[in-house]
């Protein structure tokens, strides 16, 4: 029997969201854009959830933009306002264990454009020091971006803090929240965000379906990343795919996640203790961490092989670059070498985790 223990990477569909899909493919087929009956409607219902995720995150419906997931989120806040906005400057601000998505970016913007990359290296809990990244702005700043739950460590970011000092100094502010959303309260304006990254996918929602907040999007110069025939504001081009959006707006409405919210942090105390009884090590701290993923090391212990080969499905990272052979470089990042980091695997709780799967581990 396989037990699933690698949520952080992707979930399975909630059974609303399964309900909603199979009756949107069947009856929602029309083009949203089409001026007829069947168009409008779907399109009405698109509206609605936009209107849903933006109240999610005490946003305006103007604000939220679709797309195929966090990762073309990422590229059009980032790479869509710093290429618009060359003349503000062309220094970045962002984390050493960010996503590799948010990593490969900056990477571009630095080789094709000349960009200045300042990488705030975090502490040894994994934990971005706000204070870091504050005395690293400089007079052309143009962009911070800080995600705000580690995807290999559960580790959460001062957003916060960072957002105020943004904020205050007129820098914007991106938050890849692909981890985070749902599981922990999320305020634009309390947190100071001016572009916020979602996946439907990290939800129990379907695959390829995303969104994009953009503050005040209609004033914001932003410059495409997929152009088209003028959807999304004329920031993102190509039909919107009705059905994924529908699931998505029901994996945003429906409570599971939240209800199941006590219950983790049960298993994930659990998991602690069974791992401390048996000499292992937690890479993810106690504090300031979310409960859903929680990343071990385990003397003698070949993760790799256990990866490959066991019936447990964890991984030794995000699942991006999990079958690369290299260390983890969040690992790396937070003091590991090579050897400890192949000791190392992510588990991460889900609503579909029992205790007697946990159990089942230290068999």
């Amino acid at each position: 029997m396989m037990i699933y223990l690698d949520f952080a990477a992707s979930t399975p569909l909630l059974p609303s969201v399964k309900k909603e899909l199979f009756r949107a493919f069947e009856e929602e087929y029309a083009n949203p854009s089409s001026a007829h009956k069947l168009g409008r409607s779907s399109f009405e219902k698109i509206e609605e959830v936009r209107a849903l995720i933006a109240e999610s995150i005490g946003a305006y419906k103007s604000e939220i933009l679709f797309t195929s997931g966090a990762t073309e989120s990422n590229n059009l806040a980032i790479k869509g306002y710093v290429l618009a906005n060359k003349k503000k400057g062309k220094h970045i601000i962002t984390s050493s264990i960010e996503h590799k998505c948010i990593l490969s970016i900056c990477n571009f913007l630095e080789k094709e454009y000349g960009y200045e990359i300042s990488y705030i290296t975090p502490k040894k809990n994994g934990i971005i020091d706000a204070e870091e990244v504050i005395k690293a702005i400089r007079s052309d700043t143009v962009l911070v971006s800080i995600m705000h739950v580690n995807n290999e460590l559960g580790t959460i970011q001062p957003i916060e803090k960072i957002g105020q000092a943004c904020f205050e100094k007129d820098i914007k502010f991106h938050v890849d929240a692909a981890q985070s959303y749902k599981k922990i309260a999320i305020d634009v304006d309390e947190l100071n965000i001016d572009f916020l990254s979602i996946s439907a996918h990290k939800i129990y929602g379907p695959k390829g379906i995303g969104a994009l907040y953009i503050r005040d999007l209609r004033e914001t110069r932003i410059q495409a990343v997929i152009h088209g025939a003028g959807q999304e504001y004329g920031l993102r081009g190509g039909t919107l795919p009705t059905p994924l959006i529908l699931g998505f707006g029901t994996a945003v409405q429906d409570q599971t996640i939240e209800n199941s919210f006590e219950e983790v942090i049960r298993m994930n105390t659990l998991l602690r203790e069974k791992i401390l009884e048996i000499g292992g090590v937690l890479n993810t701290p106690n504090t300031n961490s979310i409960p859903h993923i929680l990343n071990i090391r385990l003397p003698e212990f070949n993760a790799s092989h256990f990866v490959a080969h066991s019936d447990f499905l964890c991984s030794q990272g995000s699942a991006c670059s999990s079958l690369n052979i290299e260390m983890s470089y969040v690992l790396r990042e937070i003091g590991l070498d090579f050897i400890s980091a192949n000791q190392s695997i992510r588990i991460s709780l889900g609503i579909n985790t029992t205790f007697t799967n946990l159990e089942l581990l230290f068999k």
